[in-house]
């Protein structure tokens, strides 16, 4: 049985409607009704339908607006407009927001039954082909491409002429068209839970995420080892507006259909095919931080800063290093270490850089060492390096203890740093709402894209945090403004609305007499 919010402003038609229509025998079950577009938006995040039944002109928000608005929040809703006006250009508006019917008035409740009846089809068809086991042929010959791009290193041969290479080999496979100046790519890791935590994704589980990546941008996606990686290209606008719809419609998806959760870890975007497997990393990075939290989507631009050092850049040098050390010729290693050193006095490396280099080197020529050489000329190898007293001891033990110990201050450090960078982005939020209330363009996503993080972070970390949503203390500090100005001055209920941030006198009357419970005239007549 799915579920279904009406909203229509004519209490009589919309009572009539659902008294009316017989939607158990259609597969539904009515579970709220709004007379507007901000009250249906309400109900919708707080019940999370899966059909959203609306007029199509409504006070406040129209139907048009109330859909733009719900695929922020609901990606996965349905949507289906009631209404009486046969206008063309109403019905190409609905297109681009996926709606999934267009009813005209008049129209009987055994007309809606059986429009209720297509609509069922229709999302058991989705629900059916989101749980589907096959994998085509032509995704076959695009992941020969895909792992090989993702999961390796080009080590060294990170050129501009492998670049075109790689698009040249991505148009072939059938991946990309023309490449613009301006297309990005990005990389989602997504991993399926049971309600015990363990993981359950499978290969069938591309066919699930690729059914939500192709309502919104190009991409290609194959199975690994207990989880799907995807890889998505669009212009970096495009990225910007769908990418935190895209991870919710995915995370809702799996919730809805499957009663499972997904981990979902998201890279940064980058310009170019060969910086792809970096970009994978990165949402590998930001889904290993689901075994310490609650939430579902990670952004490794919320999580971690860019530019503290570059584990790409190090790995690649480590790479060359070894292949250096095996089958290089002295000379060539020789101006490979010089040429880094250059580097690292000319600052092209952080200090943080450096100390990890160092380490990490350190390891690589005694990986390839132990592989080869016996014990006394890894002791030799131990004796005469420069580090000597500081990462070798005669006693494993202490050295075990010391890198005990050093994890978990890492961790330690990790957990308070996430809390404290968390506590700071809510206090950012809360600021600007604080500051800027009477801007009537203020939204989840305006603030979320100044304060440089996705709207899906900051939405979750309001929630956990504070207890409501972002949009609840926005109209809380717009009504506490407009109490202070009924009371304390002689403006006019319309300016008073738009010193609050209100375009529509009505709707911010209607707003104030849902928090207060009396109307603004009333307010100041009863106090005045």
């Amino acid at each position: 049985m799915y579920t279904v919010i009406v909203a229509d402003d004519e209490e009589e038609l919309r009572k009539a409607l659902i008294r009316k229509v017989n939607w158990e025998e259609a597969g539904f079950q009515v579970i709220g009704e709004a007379e507007n577009g901000a009250e249906a938006l309400d109900l919708v995040e707080k019940l999370e339908p899966d059909l959203l039944l609306s007029d199509i002109r409504m006070p406040f928000m129209s139907g048009i607006e109330l859909a733009r608005a719900v695929r922020e929040i609901r990606p996965t809703m349905q949507i289906a407009f009631l209404s009486g006006h046969d206008d063309f250009t109403y019905a190409q508006q609905a297109i681009q927001y996926n709606i999934i019917s267009y009813m005209l008035k008049p129209i009987s409740s055994a007309e809606v039954t059986a429009e209720l009846k297509k609509i069922k089809a229709k999302i058991d068809e989705t629900f059916e082909e989101f749980t589907r086991q096959s994998i085509e042929k032509e995704k076959q010959n695009i992941t020969g491409f895909l792992m090989p791009l993702l999961l390796d290193s080009f080590q060294g041969n990170m050129t501009e002429e492998r670049n075109e290479q790689l698009i040249t080999e991505a148009k072939a496979r059938g991946f990309l068209g023309e490449v613009g100046s301006n297309q990005y790519y990005t990389v989602l890791v997504t991993s399926f839970r049971d309600r015990q935590g363990k993981n359950c994704t499978t290969e069938a589980g591309v066919n699930s995420v690729d059914m939500i990546l192709r309502k919104y941008v190009k991409h290609a996606s194959f199975y690994t080892e207990g989880r799907i990686v995807s890889l998505l290209v669009a212009t970096r606008g495009g990225l910007d507006k769908y990418l935190h719809i895209i991870v919710e419609d995915i995370s809702q998806s799996v919730k809805r259909i499957m009663n499972r959760s997904a981990s979902i870890g998201v890279s940064r975007m980058v310009s170019q095919l060969i910086n792809c497997h970096e970009a994978y990393i990165e949402a590998m990075n930001a889904v290993g931080y689901s075994h310490q939290s609650e939430e579902e989507v990670y952004f490794i631009a919320d999580i971690e800063r860019a530019g503290v050092f570059d584990q790409e850049v190090i790995q690649n040098t480590v790479n060359s290093i070894e292949s250096l050390i095996r089958g290089g010729s002295r000379e060539d290693l020789e101006d490979y270490l010089k040429s880094l050193f250059d580097g690292i006095k000319q600052g092209k490396f952080t200090p943080m850089m450096v100390q990890l280099l160092v380490v990490q080197l350190v390891a690589a020529v005694l990986r390839v060492a132990y592989a080869v050489a016996d014990g006394g000329s890894i002791q030799r190898l131990q004796a005469s390096s420069p580090l000597q007293g500081k990462i070798f001891y005669d006693n494993a033990e202490p050295m075990w203890d010391q890198y005990i110990d050093f994890c978990l201050t890492a961790k330690q450090m990790v957990s308070e740093e996430r809390k404290r960078s968390s506590s700071v982005i809510c206090d950012q939020a809360l600021e600007i709402i604080e500051n800027r209330y009477m801007d009537p363009g203020i939204s989840l996503v305006s603030i979320s894209n100044e304060i440089a993080v996705s709207p899906n972070y900051l939405s979750t970390l309001v929630k956990k945090m504070i207890g409501k949503t972002l949009i609840d203390l926005l109209t809380k500090k717009r009504i506490e403004v407009a109490k202070e100005l009924l009371l304390g001055t002689p403006m006019k209920i319309r300016e008073i609305s738009e010193q609050c941030g209100y375009n529509d006198q009505h709707y911010f009357s209607y707003c104030f007499k849902k928090y207060i419970g009396v109307s603004p005239n009333a307010y100041r007549r009863k106090y005045e």
